[in-house]
């Protein structure tokens, strides 16, 4: 079995795809990893946190594809070139680039694992189906094993719907040769009852071990998502419990093995698997990984494995002569919206006043106070539309509902005055 061709507990810092291009095929025992889920949302981490300054735009565009590559994947892998297609037709074009994305990082993924090896990857409902098509796709559906339900509680509530609290975590084994250790959970009160009543045999006749437990299902109860209080916490945004992945990593590999989590975020992927004494590496965007998993570790009271990380912007040069996996696809340039420096929606509402004052900017009605002013984007999100202040004004309620998420202001404007709802066109002529 090939070596990797880069030291234990290595954090690339860059784009996973090319540092996941530059490694050895076949290097890897397990891939435990929390990517985007395609929320259409920025996220922050908390200020003055230990990761403080960490953010990521989950944002998405077809038009950041490019598609000559469609034609070819159609010959080589229709399969995931159709599973592609269907993200981007039957939900959005932002949904086909996002799992776009991840399909072209997750071949790399296969390509990487060790015929004994297993890939586990994160996500929720908002784009799960459509990940699920492309591991069909890319490991093939006898490959999958088990789509990993883990309930929890905390956060808000909607008012329409049943409370929305779980993520999935699909788990695909590289061949019939992967490893996995089973995990045990506690027998309910009743079951533990009815069995030591019988002399540990069970209703089905089968002799059951009280004290090891029972085998784990699928559906994770037991784990709770981390509070604000909670010690454990960096102030990443994204954060999961350390317990879960330690979970994931005694379950499918064993001490000595090599774990990868090519979205290190905050790192709980190489943390747990520093404590269960795993060989690990990372790979993420931001530049304060290293860091951050250097205080965690110190947290578990592992000093000593501090002075073997490195932080590593070069990529690692293949030593295997291989091919890297589907080399002609290009994937989706993220374009990174710039920051205007504003932390809340009230701060850009008050610099919009600072400039216009409180004016409605799409009919020129004034106002006496703030709270009649409503955020709106000049040019829609829809329309490719950041959330940057140059993108921002203040509309008053009709305005905002008129506009929706369709017009852009010039729009509202033309409609407001074909249809008499212009209240001061000459105040609006004069704002900057």
């Amino acid at each position: 079995m090939a070596k990797p061709n880069w030291k234990n507990r290595t954090l690339f810092h860059g784009d996973n795809l090319d540092f996941m291009r530059a490694m050895d095929s076949e290097t890897v025992d397990l891939i435990a990893t929390d990517p985007p889920f395609n929320r259409s949302k920025d996220f922050h981490s908390t200020p003055g946190s230990l990761a403080d300054g960490a953010s990521f735009h989950d944002r998405w565009r077809w038009e950041e594809i490019h598609g000559e590559w469609l034609e070819k994947m159609r010959d080589d892998n229709p399969q995931l070139a159709e599973a592609i297609e269907s993200a981007k037709h039957a939900h959005s074009n932002g949904m086909g680039a996002f799992v776009c994305f991840l399909s072209v990082r997750v071949m790399q993924m296969h390509r990487l694992l060790k015929p004994t090896g297993s890939l586990f990857i994160h996500c929720d409902p908002t784009a799960s189906h459509y990940i699920k098509a492309t591991l069909d796709a890319i490991f093939g559906r006898r490959s999958f094993r088990n789509e990993i339900v883990w309930c929890y509680r905390g956060g808000g509530v909607p008012k329409t719907a049943f409370a929305r609290k779980h993520d999935l975590i699909f788990f695909y084994e590289k061949s019939k040769q992967a490893i996995f250790n089973p995990q045990y959970t506690n027998y309910s009160d009743a079951s533990k009852q009815l069995v030591q009543g019988r002399g540990g045999v069970s209703i089905d006749g089968r002799q059951r071990n009280i004290e090891r437990g029972c085998h784990m299902p699928d559906w994770w109860t037991d784990i709770n998502s981390l509070q604000t209080w909670s010690p454990e916490r960096t102030g990443y945004p994204t954060q999961k419990p350390i317990e879960l992945y330690s979970r994931i990593i005694k379950a499918a590999s064993n001490p000595g093995d090599v774990v990868l989590d090519p979205f290190a975020g905050c790192a709980t992927t190489c943390v747990a698997a520093a404590l269960l004494e795993r060989d690990w590496v990372g790979i993420d965007i931001w530049e304060k990984v290293a860091e951050v998993v250097k205080e965690r570790i110190k947290r578990e009271e592992l000093p000593l494995l501090t002075d073997d990380i490195s932080l590593v912007s070069d990529l690692p040069q293949r030593t295997d002569g291989g091919e890297t996996a589907a080399p002609y696809l290009r994937t989706p340039v993220v374009i990174r919206e710039p920051s205007d420096g504003f932390r809340t929606r009230e701060a850009r509402v008050d610099n919009l006043i600072e400039q216009y004052g409180l004016i409605c900017q799409g009919c020129g009605r004034s106002f006496d106070h703030k709270d009649y002013l409503q955020l709106d984007h000049i040019r829609p999100r829809a329309d490719g539309g950041w959330n940057h202040i140059s993108n921002r004004c203040l509309l008053c309620g009709p305005c905002n509902n008129r506009k929706s998420h369709r017009l852009t202001l010039s729009g509202l404007r033309a409609l407001n005055k074909k249809d008499g709802f212009m209240y001061d066109e000459s105040i609006l002529a004069q704002l900057k």
